[in-house]
């Protein structure tokens, strides 16, 4: 699945599973890595699923204000 098609809730649970790989160690160099990187990935899927909530939030609120 493309990170684009990622619901919140999926990015965050494989984010989850990625801190929790890291922080367990015993793997190489380049895994540790990949891992990393792939957890950035996700982090920016959240933030900006996150973003999106906050926009329309603040949409929201400002309709209802000039109504």
């Amino acid at each position: 699945m493309s990170d684009e098609k990622l619901s919140y809730e999926q990015a965050r649970t494989e984010l989850a599973s990625v801190v929790e790989r890291l922080e367990q160690g015993g793997g190489t160099l380049e895994e540790s890595l990949a891992l990393w990187e792939r957890g950035e990935e996700l982090a920016d899927v959240c933030h900006r699923w996150l973003d999106g909530a906050r926009e329309r939030i603040e949409a929201a609120r400002a309709a209802r204000s000039d109504g």
